[in-house]
């Protein structure tokens, strides 16, 4: 419009436009800001008003230039008429849709005191995490969720509740189920009571969210120690290293995010911290899983506990703790860390803790590592094993005397038995032209004489290794047990190394067919068990000699039995004869009664030979004989026996013990 020389105008991008325009632009700008609801691009807002505005004048409307839009919109921006915020590029956000930001975050926060960030995101606000930490500075930003303190009180509460009670609680039991093990392990770290029990050593974490209290361990271990016996615990020999017979497998255990761990209650310190680092989310419990009977006996004892700070820590120890072991005997660290493993594997202890404690059941079905029962199990594995050994150490000690008495006891009976049988081996001598006879004798003697001693040795030999490998002995009498082939051998493969070697050749030469030969294995096995074979001299042989002749002769001059006599009068005249001891069977008295022939006198002879006649006919009769009262079988045996009685006994009693006297 022209006004004399005044043109009244806005001037834009080169472009004169009249107020009136200007106006009508300026309500097109406002109306279209008011009706943005979303976060909106400006500069496509301005190409929909310049193609209304085309479409209105045609082809000879004037174009307006998005910046001409750009200026009334911020015009009207500054001085109120539409309310929002822009940034830079032109992205628009009314004022309305913040505040219904604001609001939907803020109800959804307040009815569920937490918020995930993937809710922000679909709101449109950009850095989710920044905004929440900034909008409410007393959350917590967790990895997927924003929480409110609350969560963390009532989580602390029951933490506090099931630590101050002995009890154990999975901590996704009470937290919501957004929350999963890694933001769990986070909010569990920064619970006041779990932070207070874990400085005075009252709890330690598994996994990343099973808290137990060290009263609940120690109540699990204490009943552990008394089932000791059941686990199957057994020795490899010779150095009385521990051996599980159940099972064997190396492990693998969870690393401290909060504090190493120690030995407890009997074993000086408590492990108090938290195990592994991640692990998979594990079965919800109901309530505070502990508190259904998780809880066992209390203990007021309270343990002690080496805090580290993380894992950097934890390693710097453990590294401080191998280069020490190098220096002062890492080899047999290792050895003691294997050892620990083989005696109680954590398949085992599993087993032990879910018998005592079945509601940990829910704890485990994973071949996970970090799984709380695994890491619970391989948490008890040292404690058990010290007591263990703690209790094999103390029976070691009681045994060394069991052991002294046991080997000393052997000792004196072997004593007198070798002495025996070298003396009787001395009569074998005289059979050597009678290869029957001999055999017969060899044979007898292995029998009734190397059997006894030989079951004696490897019962004694067996017991010895049980009381040094510190395994418990019942105090039994086996004078009087006689094994079988098969029991030998097994008590044989139980003996260390060389021993067995020994053993098992005594055992073959008990089996043989020469005395000789098995008294030579005797000897063998005495001197490496560190007994003493000893030897029979001249000097100790007459004394033995002197003792058996008396001996014998007592025995031939009160014997009634005419059956028993003969065996017993047969050795007095072999002793007369040749001058040794003599230990046969029955069945080769005929062929000692003809070698002593041309070394009796002939009266003396005559008798033994009717002597021995009549008892082999006397015993052929009695073998024979039958219930019926009319067989004449027993007329004749009572014959034979009056015959034995009345004439022969009596004539040869006088004979022998006459020469004897003489």
């Amino acid at each position: 419009m022209l006004s004399g020389s005044t043109v009244k105008g806005r001037l834009e991008g080169g472009q004169l436009y009249t107020p009136a325009y200007v106006s009508r632009i300026t309500a097109m700008v406002r109306g279209a800001a008011r009706g943005i609801t979303v976060p909106t691009n400006l500069p496509s807002v301005w190409n929909s008003l310049q193609q209304q505005l085309q479409e209105m004048h045609g082809a000879s409307g004037v174009s307006v230039e998005g910046s001409f839009f750009q200026s009334i919109f911020n015009g009207l921006l500054k001085e109120g008429s539409v309310l929002g915020s822009i940034r830079a590029g032109g992205q628009w956000t009314p004022a309305v849709f913040a505040h219904a930001q604001k609001e939907s975050v803020d109800a959804f926060f307040s009815q569920n005191s937490y918020i995930g960030y993937d809710v922000l995101q679909k709101l449109a606000i950009p850095q989710p995490k920044q905004y929440l930490e900034a909008r409410y500075p007393d959350g917590i930003a967790l990895d997927a969720v924003f929480v409110h303190p609350s969560v963390v009180d009532m989580l602390d509460t029951a933490v506090g509740d099931a630590i101050d009670n002995g009890h154990w609680i999975d901590s996704l039991s009470v937290l919501p189920s957004y929350i999963t093990g890694p933001d769990a392990t986070r909010i569990l770290s920064i619970c006041p009571s779990l932070q207070k029990a874990i400085k005075s050593s009252k709890a330690v974490v598994f996994g990343e969210s099973c808290v137990f209290s060290n009263v609940f361990i120690k109540g699990i271990f204490d009943r552990l120690e008394k089932d000791m016996d059941s686990f199957g615990i057994g020795h490899t020999v010779g150095q009385g290293r521990p051996v599980n017979m159940n099972l064997g497998s190396e492990h693998k255990t969870g690393s401290g995010q909060y504090s190493d761990t120690k030995d407890l209650g009997d074993n000086d310190a408590s492990s108090t911290g938290v195990s592994s680092d991640r692990g998979s989310k594990k079965k919800r419990g109901k309530g505070t899983g502990s508190a259904k009977g998780g809880s066992l006996e209390k203990d007021d004892d309270n343990e002690e506990s080496i805090p580290v700070k993380g894992k950097k820590a934890h390693r710097k120890n453990k590294d401080a703790g191998s280069s020490g072991d190098v220096k002062h005997g890492g080899k047999k660290a290792s050895e003691k860390m294997k050892e620990s493993t083989n005696v109680f594997p954590d398949e085992l202890i599993e087993q032990k803790v879910l018998a005592v404690a079945p509601e940990l059941e829910e704890l485990g079905g994973s071949d996970d590592s970090n799984v709380p029962l695994k890491l619970l199990s391989s948490h008890l594995r040292p404690m058990l094993v010290d007591s263990w050994m703690k209790k094999r150490n103390t029976m070691l000690s009681g045994n060394a005397e069991r052991r002294r008495r046991l080997l000393d006891n052997l000792q004196k009976q072997i004593d007198e038995a070798v002495l025996d049988m070298q003396l009787y081996e001395k009569a074998l001598d005289v059979f050597e032209d009678d290869p029957a006879t001999s055999g017969i004798l060899h044979k007898h003697l292995l029998k009734s004489m190397g059997t006894p001693i030989v079951d004696k040795v490897l019962l004694t030999l067996d017991k010895d290794r049980k009381l040094k490998n510190g395994m418990e002995v019942e105090d039994s009498e086996d004078e009087h047990i006689q094994l079988s082939t098969a029991d030998r051998t097994s008590l044989v493969k139980d003996l260390p190394g060389a021993l067995s070697l020994k053993a098992q050749a005594l055992i073959e030469a008990l089996e043989g067919k020469r005395f000789n030969s098995f008294m030579d294995a005797l000897r063998d096995i005495l001197e490496e068990s560190g007994l003493t074979f000893k030897k029979l001299d001249k000097r100790l042989e007459r004394t033995m000699l002197h003792s058996y002749r008396k001996d014998l002769t007592a025995q031939v001059s009160s014997e009634n039995d005419p059956v028993s006599f003969l065996p017993k009068v047969v050795a007095l005249l072999f002793l007369q004869a040749y001058n040794k001891a003599l230990q046969a069977p029955g069945r080769a008295v005929g062929a000692i009664i003809a070698l002593l022939k041309d070394k009796l006198p002939a009266s003396t002879y005559k008798v033994l030979a009717d002597y021995h006649s009549t008892t082999v006919k006397l015993l052929a009769l009695q073998a024979a004989a039958t219930d019926d009262e009319e067989d004449c079988a027993s007329d004749r045996m009572r014959e034979k026996k009056e015959d034995l009685e009345e004439r022969l006994m009596p004539e040869l009693k006088s004979l022998v013990l006459g020469t004897t006297k003489e």
